[in-house]
């Protein structure tokens, strides 16, 4: 194509710019034939487009290539978010169910709550209302009485049912008195202030409704006394009746 557009470049130049004086004044312009010479520069001219075109065209491919190997590796960090997504999907499956094995054990665990603790040594008087701590566990189902403190702790909201048992002196004068407390309200109590009768005890019990957090103890008052030794004549107790 290139030498086609060369002889054809060299046929114009020597028609078009030939010497023809010697057909007289107006002769070249005559034996120029300007249509050929119009023809060869459109041919010339075709040939500088085509050469554009084909530059463009070489660019254009360049361009295609780079997009082509984008796409190439935008197809292989696409596969790889896939993979990773069906990992985290996996995973994710995996937590849930651990969660819901763990809700499940929590809700069983909640569910089962029960203790029964003894006093073991008498206490008092103290100069101010004291919690008595029942150091001999008996029981102690989910862990809601804390032997440290004496005082149990409900872990979820429902119906508890408490039991206390009070022994009064084993001599002298009866001096005894104590209340089944929620947080700082009196719930029950029983007394033993009058007279020297001795081996004397009382129970008393409630049924209450708590919330997670609520506390629930013994109390002994200002300068009052219990008697207790080894076999544990002081006792309390209580357990989730339901949850509510």
């Amino acid at each position: 194509m290139e030498s086609t557009f060369l002889l054809l470049l060299l046929v114009s130049s020597s028609v078009c710019a030939g010497n023809y004086s010697y057909l007289g004044t107006g002769a070249s312009l005559a034996v120029c034939q300007p249509d050929t010479c119009a023809l060869l520069s459109e041919v010339a001219a075709m040939r500088e487009k085509l050469t554009a075109a084909a530059q463009a065209q070489g660019k254009l491919e360049e361009s295609l290539s780079a997009v082509m190997q984008r796409m190439t590796t935008m197809e292989a960090s696409l596969s790889s978010f896939r993979r990773q997504a069906e990992q985290l999907q996996t995973v994710n499956k995996a937590q849930e169910e651990q969660l819901q094995s763990l809700t499940n054990a929590v809700a069983v665990a909640s569910s089962n709550v029960a203790f029964s603790a003894a006093l073991g040594n008498s206490m008092g008087p103290f100069e101010q209302d004291t919690p008595l701590r029942y150091q001999r566990i008996l029981s102690n189902i989910g862990n809601g009485y804390n032997p440290a403190t004496g005082i149990f702790t409900a872990m979820v909201r429902g119906v508890y049912y408490f039991s206390y048992t009070m022994y009064n002196n084993n001599v002298g004068q009866s001096n005894s008195m104590v209340s089944l407390i929620k947080n700082s309200q009196r719930v029950v109590s029983t007394w033993g202030t009058v007279g020297n009768e001795t081996h004397d005890s009382a129970t008393n019990a409630a049924v209450v409704q708590l919330e997670a957090g609520d506390s629930v103890f013994v109390q002994l008052y200002a300068t009052r006394i219990i008697y207790d030794n080894s076999y544990y004549y002081n006792t309390f107790s209580g357990f989730l009746l339901f949850t509510l």
